[in-house]
């Protein structure tokens, strides 16, 4: 966390946000849920330490409507500056598989688990949990399957348009997540039904796991996110509106 610090400073950013993954599927090797203590511990040394960075403490929910006990605990440990709610895991074929998966089970209707992770991610903004802001609403395309047509918004416009009309009904923001620079999640097309939904709000994250990756992608996504209609505010931190 300080090695992201510094960098934020050396590229000159006037805040840094950490939204440390608070996971109760743990699917991968060395996965474990936020430690909310010791997370919370370790922003208050980093602003200690950084005084002339705003760091903003906040927590990315994973399923949280799967787990509202524990969800509700973490929420309960401190304050929080950010909380997203994501989805990574759905249940198919009788086990919990996260989105980065579905291209290693040959026999997996790729298309349909795509179709359920946008019907999990409505049940979790129509769930009532306390979360501002929707995280990577196309996660799954991170992790398309080698050899198939391309991922296509308008293939799953139903989908994704039902997931808009709740968050926009439920007050959230949309996050648009730059991938460390890869891919835009969502990109432009979603951008623009969002913004005919009625959906208010863009934010923006880098998911950067990495200090090298702070901020990277953020000159193409607030090019593309200006072009489908919603602006800056005067202060750099504030959330881009309609």
């Amino acid at each position: 966390m300080e090695r992201s610090c510094q960098r934020a400073l050396e590229l000159g950013l006037p805040a840094i946000a950490f939204t440390e993954h608070a996971e109760w599927n743990t699917i991968h090797p060395g996965q474990h849920s936020v430690d909310i203590t010791g997370y919370l511990d370790a922003i208050e040394r980093c602003r200690a330490k950084f005084k002339e960075l705003r760091i903003l403490s906040g927590v990315e929910l994973g399923e949280p409507h799967w787990f509202p006990r524990e969800t509700a605990e973490v929420l309960a440990a401190g304050p929080l500056d950010q909380v997203h709610g994501s989805i990574h895991c759905v249940r198919m074929d009788g086990s919990v598989l996260d989105a980065s998966q579905f291209r290693e089970r040959p026999s997996l209707d790729f298309a349909a688990a795509v179709r359920e992770y946008f019907r999990e991610t409505l049940a979790m903004l129509e769930s009532g949990l306390a979360f501002e802001t929707l995280a990577h609403i196309d996660y799954p395309k991170r992790y398309w399957q080698d050899g198939a047509q391309p991922y296509r918004e308008h293939d799953y416009e139903a989908e994704i348009r039902a997931v808009l009309v709740s968050a926009a009904r439920t007050g959230r923001v949309l996050e648009v997540n730059t991938t460390r620079g890869r891919i835009l999640c969502p990109d432009i097309t979603v951008v623009r039904w969002w913004r005919e939904v009625g959906g208010q709000a863009v934010q923006y994250g880098s998911d950067a796991h990495d200090p090298e990756k702070i901020g990277e992608g953020f000159k193409v996504a607030t090019q593309m996110v200006e072009a489908a209609g919603f602006k800056p505010a005067k202060d750099p931190m504030a959330l881009w509106r309609r």
